[in-house]
């Protein structure tokens, strides 16, 4: 019998119920949680995304407009502005820009998730080998990390383009593999300093194999960071995968890309901006969102309020 079973029994019988007197433990995900909620801006964040979630999957049943319209139908009208029929306009080919905002949430979650995880993936193996196992080898990772960092990164996202095409898969594949520097440091600086710690160093005196260290001992304890960095890093994305649509390097016409179609309307500032306002402002706030949970996460799994 422990210590804490007597005052356990006894505040059974007096009828507390509250887990905290009890004194057992809050389970690790609820007590991040509830740290997380106390985050305005990360709620906010969180609601918003929820939000677009929501309208992408729901699109075709929220949306009666069709996306892709005839050009012969001549009775359509073109470059209009909000309507009670068309909330966000129309585009210079007479397409209702709500309807192509709703698909370009599609498009734009699918290819920051996607990408993200892309990136994750070979920075996590990356980073994790030359933090563990040090040396020569930490030496060539990390000397390969500098040199895509070196590279201008729209000048590397050409070339790739030029090589794989512009499509949505070409665009991922483009994003997954030209960001991952970035987390690759970031696991590399973790594994550096958690593999002095004492447990690692007890569970290689056992005789456990360094597969078995790196991945049951070392990266539960490193994956704060990445979780943080994973979240921000699709808004990263996103903005990436706008830029390069805007520059004619991402998604081709008809593919309702929020920066494509940010680029199609580029001349209407002036006559029609609503072709850039609608579709800039889904990328920013959605971006915005993305960095405010990324906030939020940083605080609710940082050790040092626990």
């Amino acid at each position: 019998m422990t210590l804490t079973e007597p005052a356990t029994a006894t505040a059974i019988e007096g009828g507390t119920t509250d887990i905290t007197e009890l004194g057992v433990a809050r389970p690790l995900r609820a007590d991040v949680w509830k740290r997380f909620r106390k985050n305005s801006l990360a709620m906010i964040g969180l609601g918003f995304l929820l939000f677009v979630v929501l309208m992408a999957l729901l699109a075709p049943l929220i949306s009666e407009h069709i996306t892709h319209y005839s050009y012969t139908d001549r009775s359509r009208s073109y470059r209009e502005g909000p309507t009670a029929e068309h909330w966000f306009g129309t585009d210079a080919i007479g397409r209702d820009v709500f309807t192509r905002v709703l698909y370009g949430a599609r498009v734009s979650l699918r290819i920051g998730v996607l990408a993200t995880v892309i990136e994750l993936v070979i920075g996590l193996f990356l980073g994790s080998s030359a933090g563990f196992f040090g040396g020569s080898l930490d030496s060539l990772l990390m000397r390969l990390t500098d040199v895509f960092l070196a590279i201008p990164y729209v000048v590397l996202a050409v070339a790739i383009a030029t090589v794989l095409g512009r499509s949505e898969n070409a665009v991922i594949l483009i994003l997954g593999l030209t960001a991952w520097p970035g987390i690759a440091r970031i696991v590399r600086s973790s594994f550096l300093s958690l593999k002095q710690q004492e447990y690692v160093e007890a569970a290689s005196a056992l005789g456990f194999s360094r597969s078995r260290i790196m991945f049951r001992h070392i990266l539960p304890n490193a994956l704060q960071p990445i979780i943080v960095y994973g979240t921000i890093a699709v808004g990263s994305v996103i903005l990436a995968e706008s830029a390069l649509s805007f520059l004619q390097v991402g998604p081709q016409e008809p593919t309702p890309a929020w920066g494509l179609m940010v680029a199609a309307g580029k001349g209407s500032l002036v006559n029609a901006p609503h072709l850039l306002f609608f579709p800039g402002a889904a990328v920013a706030l959605t971006v915005l969102a993305l960095v405010f949970i990324g906030d939020g996460l940083r605080d609710a799994l940082d050790p040092k309020l626990k």
